[in-house]
């Protein structure tokens, strides 16, 4: 477990803005429609968090980085919704995935405004919903009024439980501060739950013959 990790600390050590670019890069790609369905933006965000306890990297920057990407990545997505209204929601590639951009619909006439800020936490949807949000209609200063709150709240939920945990591992649990015990504890574990989830999520997708995993054949 060592040699696997611990090159990969010593290098995000050495070159740390590549580790904000990829934070930005995972956030803003998880919420492109379609590439957001099958990024690990998510995952790869919980594991680098477990850096910031040893300084590797900066919080405010971690933070920072992944806001910013969400905010661009969503505020992109509901503006070509906006320009192309419903033409876009049956343009390739979303026509590959009918039962997920109805999902998207329902989603967000069920829940109004509300949906752009629960989506955020709801994958694979998350990266349908806000350019389902342009393609209806909203106004934009009424995506963005709910889209930056939810991205605020959406951040540090998943960068501050990598911090607490690293953190308690080493303050509670014994780790020497020195080794990076704690932070390979956290980043398999991350990847771990990711995958089981992600397996479990397309394994019940595929029995009852919905979403990503049930893409519409090409005519």
């Amino acid at each position: 477990m060592t040699s696997i990790l611990d090159p990969f600390i010593s290098f995000v050590s050495a070159h740390a803005w590549l580790a904000y670019l990829t934070l930005f890069l995972a956030a803003l790609l998880e919420a492109v429609p379609v590439v957001g369905s099958v990024v690990p933006g998510s995952t790869i965000i919980l594991a680098l968090s477990a850096l910031v306890p040893g300084g590797e990297l900066r919080l405010p920057w971690v933070l920072l980085a992944a806001a910013f990407g969400a905010v661009l990545g969503d505020g992109s997505a509901f503006w070509i919704g906006h320009r192309r209204q419903r033409e876009i929601l049956n343009t390739w590639p979303l026509t590959n995935y009918p039962r997920v951009v109805e999902e998207s619909e329902t989603f967000f006439h069920r829940f109004g405004t509300w949906a752009v800020f629960f989506a955020r936490f709801v994958p694979p949807i998350r990266a349908f919903v806000p350019v389902t949000a342009g393609a209806l209609g909203m106004a934009p200063a009424r995506f963005y009024a709910v889209n930056i709150p939810a991205i605020l709240v959406w951040a540090p939920a998943h960068v501050l439980p990598g911090v607490l945990a690293v953190s308690a591992l080493h303050e509670y649990a014994g780790l020497p501060h020195h080794e990076h015990v704690g932070k390979h504890i956290w980043m398999f574990t991350v990847v771990g739950v990711a995958i089981v989830m992600g397996l479990a999520i397309w394994t019940i997708r595929r029995r009852h013959g919905s979403g990503v995993a049930a893409a519409k054949p090409r005519g």
